[in-house]
């Protein structure tokens, strides 16, 4: 069997994986790149492809009569789609798609299920992932309903923090607000309240980190506990250094 020792990727779960592991399925990952709000997997349809991300955000969104959404699942490099294949399911309650773009290797579900039914290794990581994922929509949960919204919104923040390149990100108000599940103007009035702490600074889209060290005390301990189940349950480790670089500033002056 050729030894794939050449293949790289950022995603954290594959470059966790042994080398027979990823023989496995390097032959079968497509790698492609993914657009904004690109539908992964959706509620209660068959999955026939499982994306490993490997730059941009994906989102798990729970969706009520009448049309509102709501984020309870957030991953990027970290994490994968398709958890319901690893767990022995065939689809998801919810829907799963893009909120950045980025690239992602992309398998067919058929192929996971092979490779998973051949190696206890590759099992027993993508279920720990499973089992940490579900561990961070208990938190959002508990986010959701017990803490304000600007503290919520603190906590959303440093988990995308984790999860890109730098201090900053593009995300809409509009985008924003669906995923807190809030309304508009309750969302500007907490990105208010960060800004007048200096924690962040917000302009057309673009959310610049200055403060995360103050934006995680302002979660209220939801942040945190979460982040350190996914580390103890994969062995990768999750959270980014929380010290920022030195003289860094947003695209805009203050």
């Amino acid at each position: 069997m050729t030894r794939h020792t050449s293949f790289t990727s950022k995603n954290r779960l594959l470059r966790a994986l042994p080398i027979a592991d990823l023989e496995r399925l390097v032959p079968s990952f497509e790698r492609i790149q993914l657009t904004l709000r690109q539908s992964l997997e959706k509620a209660h349809k068959s999955i026939d492809f499982v994306y490993f991300l490997e730059s941009g955000l994906g989102s798990v969104v729970a969706t009520k009569h009448g049309g509102m959404t709501v984020e309870v699942g957030l991953f990027g490099r970290d994490g994968m789609t398709g958890t319901s294949i690893v767990l022995g399911d065939t689809e998801s309650p919810f829907d799963c798609f893009t909120q950045m773009g980025g690239l992602a290797l992309r398998v067919s579900a058929d192929n996971l299920r092979k490779a998973l039914s051949e190696s206890v290794s590759l099992t027993d990581l993508l279920m720990h992932y499973a089992r940490a994922l579900g561990i961070q929509t208990t938190y959002t949960a508990l986010a959701n309903g017990q803490i304000k919204v600007e503290e919520r919104l603190a906590r959303w923040i440093v988990m995308v923090h984790d999860r890109v390149d730098g201090d900053r990100f593009y995300v809409t108000r509009q985008f924003l607000s669906m995923m807190i599940g809030v309304r508009r103007p309750s969302l500007t009035a907490a990105l208010q309240v960060l800004e007048t702490k200096r924690f962040i600074k917000s302009r057309r889209g673009e959310i610049f980190v200055k403060d995360r060290n103050g934006l995680i005390d302002l979660s209220q301990g939801t942040y945190g506990p979460a982040e350190a189940e996914y580390q103890r349950l994969t062995g990768i480790p999750l959270r980014k250094s929380p010290s920022l670089a030195k003289n860094t500033t947003p695209l805009w002056s203050a």
